[in-house]
């Protein structure tokens, strides 16, 4: 696998609103993914046929027929099996879907929505794809009244099966937990290359530093302070293992001054120093 000293950034066409379709192991698009990159805008696929092998953040996942995941932008992920698969595709902006959508997907406390489908629930999303695959041809002027819609239905009832499959793992949480949790998280997501102590996060959210712990403690298992080095680690992955940057770069990238603490955090967190963790990368090709 090719490196750089940036992660790659797959953007939409300006002309595009959303882009929907069908895709095999032959689509452009597709074989484009083979290479490691994020996207400034929310993807979603749809698995018809095969499996789908997708390095998410470093994790590998397969992917059998039946399965929906939805990424959020500048997730870092690769397409690494492709043979025999196929299925539906769709790409959008946020400002494509309701407010009130974007809010229920932003609010997910996992990064990527991975759903295995039911037939009935296969065959809904199948149809609301179609719907909004076809619309081109039977309308000859902009249909972002009819896009919108469908697609923030399609997002809204991706987001409630996800969350019922999940729903007797958080069922002893109170919906204001779960809430606070999710804000929390987003929060984290937005500022952590500059805001790195829980106290400054409860003061955004207006709580106590020690309700901030309880909560996210209760609901995530971990404590708030784990929350913020877990997003700090997890980019730190991603530039050491999809960049040429140094490691002083990725330093600085992730707002740290000091690059002897940065290797020190890392190096506890992650088990092995920066350095060690690029090299046994590289020392693994079936892995590039």
């Amino acid at each position: 696998m090719p490196k750089s000293d940036s992660i790659l950034i797959n953007s939409m066409d300006s002309s595009s609103s959303i882009a929907v379709g069908i895709w095999d192991g032959s689509t452009p698009g597709i074989l484009k993914a083979l290479n490691p990159h994020r996207h400034d805008h929310y993807t979603c696929m749809l698995i018809e046929a095969g499996e789908l092998e997708v390095l998410f953040d470093c994790e590998q996942l397969t992917m059998p027929a039946g399965t929906l995941f939805i990424c959020p932008p500048h997730q870092v992920h690769q397409i690494t099996g492709i043979l025999g698969t196929s299925g539906y595709y769709i790409s959008f902006e946020g400002h494509h879907i309701t407010s009130s959508a974007k809010d229920i997907l932003d609010a997910s406390l996992d990064e990527t929505i991975i759903l295995s489908l039911s037939t009935p629930e296969q065959q809904w999303f199948t149809s609301v794809l179609d719907s909004l695959k076809n619309l081109e041809s039977i309308n000859n002027t902009a249909n972002k009244e009819v896009q919108q819609p469908l697609l923030s239905a399609f997002i809204a009832q991706a987001v409630i099966c996800y969350e019922c499959k999940l729903e007797s793992g958080a069922i002893s949480h109170s919906p204001r937990g779960i809430s606070l949790a999710k804000e929390f998280r987003n929060l984290v997501k937005r500022n952590y290359r500059s805001v790195k102590r829980p106290s400054e996060y409860a003061q955004k959210l207006n709580i106590s530093v020690a309700h901030l712990n309880d909560v996210v403690k209760k609901v995530t298992g971990i404590s708030a302070s784990a929350l913020i080095q877990k997003e700090i680690l997890s980019e730190a992955q991603r530039l050491l293992y999809y960049s040429q940057l140094s490691i002083k770069e990725i330093s600085d990238q992730l707002g740290y001054e000091d690059t002897k603490y940065f290797i020190r955090l890392f190096t506890k967190k992650a088990g092995r120093s920066p350095g060690d963790y690029r090299k046994t990368l590289r020392s693994h090709p079936d892995r590039d």
